[in-house]
């Protein structure tokens, strides 16, 4: 079925197309053209027509946590809420765990690309090989350093993955375990570490690519010792940011959109409340509270974030000052590309798949294409969108 989509600005990955119409064509976008030229209009819209979002680190989704008893029809339903959020693509992630558990999941993971599960761009292995000085809401218990076997087992999982991030700190690694990582094709990401410039620097080098929710659970920037966010935001190493205003200041959002031109990415951090109502859940034991859009640990330790990629977009144009193409760009082409998927996913062009959400002037998620077909988006919090 030709579809004719016209009113919206179009945003194609890099920025805004204004007055044209995006035509789709047997679940394809055809063509964007002049509105003039596109024939009749099946579909007039306002607001924002945008790719789906890529999102590089989830927790979970639906009322699932990715764990040790993840499978691949677990791995299906947090894809699926995700996919009923706006996310055309996600990496569910794995916290600190036991060996096991990793084992389980990536197994799972290889099964999931092998199946074709919608939505699903590989894993995300956070841990456990952390710095406990950083551990956030990871099990300190569960934090160890990284030996033979585990570089084994993550080097086996980026070569049969179709991504696969891992978070590491340099204290737990060495660099030739970063080396070898990164040759196997894993992104390796820096977080959850004290760590100080020269070490980061060094990961850096032997080929890190990325840092995990900038300026959480990692050494801060000072004037005389840097630390991993001095790197950072000295450096061309990409690195994700929650955006939720609680994570992140909105002013320390400000001095790290400015302080790097490009590299920037959102992730939401989510856990298994994304698109349900409930109130508490648990991590390993640990309850885990919802309360006034925080997720926190009985202590008030924060334990991921109460987080819709439309609202980080929201948050990050609203209160960061960001321009909406950048926030927009941070949420689909820039991850795209880091996990080697850009030719695909993150940007509207002729000849894609039509995975395209509509944003409202306050850029809230309004509606969803999915190869094609329009569907109602699910509120991050299940409840009716209005």
């Amino acid at each position: 079925m030709r579809q004719v989509i016209a009113g919206a600005r179009i945003f194609d990955g890099a920025g805004f197309l204004d007055g044209r119409a995006l035509v789709i064509g047997d679940g394809r976008i055809a063509a964007i053209l002049p509105e003039a030229k596109a024939g009749a209009v099946t579909h007039r819209i306002g607001g924002i027509l945008a790719p789906g979002f890529v999102d590089l680190q989830v927790n979970g989704g639906g009322g699932l946590m990715v764990d040790g008893g993840t499978d691949l029809a677990a791995l299906r339903a947090i894809c699926a809420s995700h996919r009923d959020l706006g996310c055309a693509g996600i990496l569910p992630t794995l916290i600190t765990d036991r060996p096991e558990a990793t084992a389980a999941v990536i197994a799972a993971g290889i099964e999931a690309a092998r199946a074709g599960v919608p939505g699903f761009l590989g894993l995300h292995l956070e841990g456990p090989h952390l710095d406990p000085r950083r551990k956030g809401a990871h099990d300190a218990a569960l934090i160890r350093p990284m030996q033979d076997d585990d570089l084994a087992r993550l080097c086996g999982a980026a070569r049969a993955l179709p991504a696969l991030m891992v978070t590491l700190a340099p204290e737990s690694v060495s660099p030739q375990q970063v080396a070898a990582l990164s040759g196997a094709g894993a992104i390796v990401s820096l977080g959850h570490s004290d760590c100080d410039l020269d070490a980061a620097g060094a990961a850096f080098a032997a080929g890190a690519a990325c840092a995990t929710h900038l300026f959480n659970a990692m050494s801060q920037l000072g004037h005389r010792s840097p630390g991993l966010v001095g790197a950072v935001l000295a450096g061309d190493a990409h690195a994700g940011l929650i955006a939720d205003g609680i994570h992140v200041h909105p002013a320390a959002m400000r001095v790290a959109l400015a302080a790097r031109a490009e590299g920037l990415f959102l992730v939401t951090d989510c856990m298994a409340f994304a698109g349900t109502d409930a109130a508490e859940m648990r991590l390993g034991g640990r309850r885990i509270l919802r309360r006034d859009g925080r997720l926190t640990l009985e202590d008030g330790t924060l334990a991921g974030a109460d987080l819709s990629m439309d609202r980080a977009i929201a948050t990050l144009v609203g209160q960061a000052g960001a321009a909406p193409e950048r926030a927009l760009a941070m949420a689909t082409s820039i991850p795209a590309d880091l996990i080697r998927a850009g030719d695909r996913l993150g940007r509207i062009a002729a000849g894609r798949a039509a995975d395209l959400v509509r944003l409202d002037a306050a850029l809230a998620l309004r509606a969803i294409w999915r190869d094609g077909d329009f569907h109602n988006p699910r509120p991050a919090s299940g409840r009716t969108a209005i």
